[in-house]
């Protein structure tokens, strides 16, 4: 089934890529559940916002409900049941979920029975004034709380409002089989761990998500097992970071840490692509690279955030590493992996008293690393992060616009240099989807997670391609099976 993907006319969409300044596996898109007509009478619409981990939440939340007797629709008119699994990262993110819910409750005022709720960061952050200042949703249920969702429904049907934000030191739906909302059939995200341990000053995950948390290893190889049984030729391995996953059997029989389950899901099969995100730059071992190094189906990409170049600033932001332990990271990476293993990152521009030289410092870190790809945003502050109560956000909004701006600038020759070193290289493309703008076209990834465009001739989704470059632009390749 095609993915359905929302555009609402308020959307301030930037001319350039932006990020949450956690360290999320990032994303632009917003989605909504595509249908399921198996005739039940109550229907759930999802919109999802932000992150990757936000988009495998929602398939926990429609395998919940699909237990309960939903199908889901991607008509707002049709629903029953409207859930928005929102973003508390940024501000611009809180703002769009409300002029959403102000869109949805004039649909609610034709369709009275219609039910509304928030999921997700927001859900915890804001509880109050959703359900007593605005009074514009019916349910606000939290990360953790997603279990209990029948019983709240059970409390609004009888005429009340209901709300469960707690967050829990155990929650991992280990158990629950995600219904796959947005799926091409070829790729799917696993969630390895939820939450965070970090206390990065600027970000609030660890106050909506709550403490970091690794799911039961035997538990997502069932998970990876059951999606190549299925037909699907990737996975992504999903946490805040994915290089703190450590997981021990009750009985202490049995430990896990990221570079062995790395391995273990590289080896259910040779033909399952294996991606993780995100990585933290004070956790990412030896053993990851040497691992990804010994198994040709583990992409040869690491998401490696670094936020700023300059090492006042890294303490300021609480990131507990310095710039000389980044550098040396990335010289690991290219010492282990060479140069063919792609690196991408986020950078916040204008971050609580960054002077120009500091922002220089970003820069100059950037032309050293030259990044494949980068997310890259102004810094917004979120109320009851550590920066907010002790820091004063100082640099003014035009002087974080300008050096964003720069950054950007920089960012988008570095991709597009990267991008030209690949013409005239033959690529494994794994084809996810049509192109944008041609079914006569196929559209995939490589292991670098290069985006490249071919002609789809007799191959279809799911078919692993021999693709030759012959051109590319700073986001895309273009080339022929061979």
């Amino acid at each position: 089934m095609s993915q359905p993907i929302l555009t609402l006319d308020f959307l301030d969409q930037p001319a350039a890529p932006e990020t949450p300044a956690a360290d999320h596996a990032p994303s632009a898109e917003i989605r909504v559940t595509p249908a399921t007509r198996t005739g039940r009478e109550r229907k759930l619409y999802i919109e999802s916002y932000g992150c990757q981990m936000n988009f495998s939440d929602s398939e926990i939340v429609s395998s919940i409900l699909f237990s309960e007797g939903f199908d889901t629709t991607d008509d707002l008119a049709n629903a029953d049941l409207v859930l928005l699994n929102t973003c508390s990262i940024r501000e611009k993110a809180e703002q769009t979920v409300r002029m959403r819910l102000k869109q949805i409750n004039s649909h609610k005022k034709r369709k009275p029975g219609m039910l509304v709720g928030v999921l997700g960061c927001m859900a915890e952050r804001l509880k109050s004034q959703f359900l007593e200042e605005d009074k514009i949703v019916d349910l606000v249920v939290g990360p953790d709380a997603y279990r209990d969702l029948p019983r709240l429904i059970q409390e609004i049907d009888g005429g009340q409002r209901a709300v469960n934000v707690l967050l829990s030191r155990e929650e991992t739906y280990a158990d629950i089989t995600p219904v796959r909302l947005n799926s091409n059939g070829v790729s799917a995200f696993i969630s390895i761990m939820r939450g965070c341990d970090n206390m990065c000053s600027f970000c609030v995950v660890p106050f909506t998500r709550g403490r970091e948390r690794s799911r039961d290893a035997h538990s997502i190889l069932r998970e990876a097992t059951d999606l190549v049984a299925t037909g699907y030729k990737e996975v992504t391995l999903l946490g805040q970071n994915v290089d703190s996953y450590k997981w021990m059997a009750a009985d202490g029989s049995e430990h896990v840490n990221f570079a062995q389950l790395l391995e273990k899901v590289a080896l259910i099969s040779p033909a399952l692509r294996v991606r993780f995100a995100t990585s933290h730059p004070k956790d990412i071992t030896d053993d990851v690279l040497h691992t990804m190094k010994r198994h040709d189906n583990i992409c040869k990409y690491i998401h490696l955030p670094a936020q700023s170049g300059n090492s006042r600033i890294l303490a300021l932001m609480n990131r507990t590493y310095d710039r000389a332990w980044y550098e040396q990271r990335v010289l690991k990476i290219r010492e282990i992996l060479g140069d063919d293993c792609a690196i991408s990152t986020d950078m916040i521009s204008g971050f609580c008293s960054e002077t120009e030289a500091e922002h220089e410092d970003t820069k100059n870190l950037m032309e050293w690393v030259r990044y494949d790809l980068a997310y890259m945003f102004f810094y917004s502050e979120r109320p009851g992060t550590l920066a907010a109560r002790k820091l004063a956000d100082d640099v003014p909004l035009e002087v974080k616009k300008r050096r964003l701006q720069e950054i950007i600038d920089l960012q988008q020759l570095h991709s597009a240099t990267r991008n030209e070193k690949s013409v005239g290289r033959v690529y494994e493309v794994l084809a996810e989807n049509f192109s944008k703008r041609s079914k006569e076209h196929l559209s995939g990834r490589n292991s670098q997670n290069q985006v490249i465009i071919f002609p789809k001739q007799s191959f279809k989704k799911g078919d692993y391609v021999k693709v030759l470059v012959h051109s590319s632009s700073a986001s895309t390749l273009l080339g022929d099976a061979v």
